[in-house]
């Protein structure tokens, strides 16, 4: 689900070192394509030619279109995962989890963090969530949020032997802990969400400069 992009000058110059300059190779085909017409073999010769100039030509526009870089409007993120674990409906509107997910998106345009979402499909079981929620854990995201009971109670029972990872998750019966922040599934859910997260992201990004 993440996208990263990066664009190096090193990487344009390896490519420029690659040992094929394909303009003047397809200068060469293109010298041959005239010669070919000259000689005895006519039109069809040059026909060959041709077809492989052009495939030429069409190589190094790729070449060269990868070799430049992103566009500098485009939107640039810190190497920060916010990752929320869902239901099987994922962020349908109407469900909490559309709620924090906007929460989620509010907060990625102040820090920069990226965020992403995964749902539980199938039985919606503490058991059946684990695996979902180990993936995330391979996946290395810094702040993990979860919706549903039995998400919460996976990321309740779990989150202590992850001391690194920030872990919010959605419970109105039980308080938070050392290990746990808790939001409230109330009116002020989409607020609360994105408040936790921008805190979960200074202290990610504080941690990571050594601080």
């Amino acid at each position: 689900m993440k996208l990263r992009r990066t664009w190096r000058a090193s990487e344009r110059d390896g490519k420029k070192g690659s040992g094929v300059d394909w303009r003047r190779a397809a200068a060469r085909v293109t010298a041959a394509v005239a010669a070919d017409l000259r000689g005895p073999r006519g039109w069809a010769a040059a026909g060959v030619a041709a077809v492989v100039a052009l495939a030429l030509v069409g190589v190094w526009l790729l070449d060269d279109e990868e070799s430049t870089p992103p566009d500098p409007r485009a939107r640039q993120y810190t190497e920060v995962d916010a990752c929320l674990l869902t239901g099987e409906k994922g962020i349908l509107a109407g469900t909490p989890a559309a709620t924090v997910w906007q929460g989620m998106q509010e907060a990625s345009l102040d820090t920069r963090a990226r965020v992403t979402y995964i749902p539980v499909m199938g039985p919606q079981t503490a058991d059946n969530v684990r695996p979902f929620f180990n993936s995330l854990m391979q996946r290395q995201c810094e702040i993990v949020l979860a919706v549903g009971d039995p998400q919460v109670e996976v990321t309740r029972a779990d989150a202590g032997k992850h001391r690194d990872v920030r872990f919010i998750v959605v419970d109105d019966e039980l308080p938070g802990s050392a290990d746990v922040t808790v939001a409230k599934s109330d009116v002020k859910l989409k607020d609360t969400i994105a408040d936790d997260v921008r805190q979960a992201v200074r202290t990610v990004k504080a941690g990571q400069n050594g601080g």
